[in-house]
Formats: structure tokens, C-alpha cells, sequence
């Protein structure tokens, strides 16, 4: 009897585990993902993204672009009233034109499917990143140096981001956390534009377009 109740609770136990880690992980990717129960999910969660998803600001530093781009590819909530495509808006709306459907393709594959933001929001699912570092990689000197006249883009430059994914939501009337390490590039093409002003001042600002994302995981370095 005693065997049969221990046997008994650690398979409660493990049913809970899973369904905890299906509420978190979704069905869109493998990745593995430590969970970690806590008192409030909105006191670990830094910004409101309630509001729904926000315009990506295409005028500024390259630099402050990508970031854009990344914290608009991983900032969603489920319990907005708004959908995946209403998120994937926010970046085709800054995508350069020649890239328009290969990069609507890249950033689908960062998004939970219909059908996993459906199981989503039965769990209030919220996510958002953490950027740790952004960077130039290494091999995108000898990229644009072995590049034939004409394959890049003027102004084309990536930068890889690695970074924290959070998300947070419940199973039943538990508060749950997730966070996974992530990392991946940006493919951006900024290029000056000249802002009238009485001389002899001539400000220059850059816009900046996004033209692809990197499999996630698998960024340039």
C-alpha cells in the first residue's frame, strides 16, 4: 500500500510537470525550459504589454533598430484581444520591400502558431526578452568583403543578439515562470536621410529597414 501511494503521487507529480511545461512551452518549438513557480507573474515582468503590440521605430542608430526588432519579436500577450499576425504586423510594416516575404517567413517562425496562441491564452501566457548582448559578428567583415558589387543592400549590416526569453502565465490558479536563453541575428539595412534645417546645420538621420532574421539558436558569431 505504501509503494502504491509514493508510485501513485510521483506520477501526480509528473502529469503536473508536463502540464506546466506544455502551458509555458506552447507547440512551436523543441527547446528544453526550466520552470520555476512564483508568487506574482506581473512583479518579474518589466514592462505592460497589455496594451497591444507596438510600431518599430525606423529612425535612429542601427544598433537601436535591431534592438527594436528583437524586443518586437519577443514581445506578446495573449490576453491582449490581439493575435500572432497582429505582432508579425509590427515588423512587415519595417521591412524592406525585396525582403518582404522571406522575412515574413523568418518572423512567422518566432511566433506561436493560431493554434498554440489559442492553447496560450487559456493560460494568460505573456512573453518578453532580456537582450544580454548585441554585436556586430565577427564573420560579417568577410561577409561584405567577399560579397559581389550589388548582393548587399547599401547600408546592410547584422547584429546578434543573445538574450533571456521570459514568459509567465498560469496552470489552473498557479502562477508559473519560464526563462530560456536565446540568441540570434538581425539582417538590417540602414541608410542616411538628410533633414532639412536652416544651414549650417544639416542633421542626419538614418531609416533603417529590417531584411531577414537568423534561425533562432543558430546565429552568426
Amino acid at each position: 500500500m505504501l509503494i502504491a501511494a509514493i508510485a501513485g503521487g510521483l506520477i501526480l507529480l509528473l502529469l503536473v510537470g508536463i502540464g506546466v511545461y506544455g502551458l509555458i512551452r506552447g507547440t512551436q518549438t523543441t527547446e528544453p525550459v526550466d520552470v520555476v513557480a512564483t508568487e506574482s507573474p506581473a512583479a518579474t515582468h518589466p514592462t505592460d504589454t497589455s496594451s497591444g503590440p507596438e510600431q518599430v521605430v525606423t529612425i535612429g542608430e542601427p544598433e537601436e533598430f535591431a534592438v527594436a526588432v528583437a524586443e518586437a519579436l519577443f514581445t506578446w500577450d495573449t490576453t491582449n484581444g490581439y493575435g500572432p499576425a497582429d505582432y508579425a504586423q509590427m515588423l512587415a510594416d519595417v521591412t524592406a520591400d525585396e525582403e518582404a516575404d522571406a522575412a515574413a517567413t523568418d518572423v512567422r517562425a518566432y511566433l506561436p502558431t493560431p493554434e498554440a496562441w489559442a492553447q496560450l491564452r487559456t493560460h494568460q501566457t505573456r512573453q518578453w526578452l532580456t537582450i544580454d548582448t548585441i554585436e556586430i559578428p565577427a564573420v560579417w567583415e568577410d561577409a561584405v568583403a567577399q560579397a559581389a558589387p550589388g548582393q548587399l543592400p547599401d547600408g546592410a549590416i547584422a547584429y546578434t543578439v543573445t538574450g533571456t526569453r521570459h514568459r509567465t502565465g498560469y496552470w489552473g490558479t498557479e502562477p508559473v515562470t519560464t526563462t530560456h536563453a536565446v540568441a540570434f541575428t538581425v539582417f538590417l539595412t540602414c541608410t542616411p536621410e538628410h533633414t532639412a534645417a536652416p544651414p549650417p546645420a544639416d542633421p542626419v538621420t538614418e531609416t533603417c529597414a529590417l531584411l531577414r532574421l537568423s534561425q533562432l539558436d543558430t546565429p552568426l558569431r
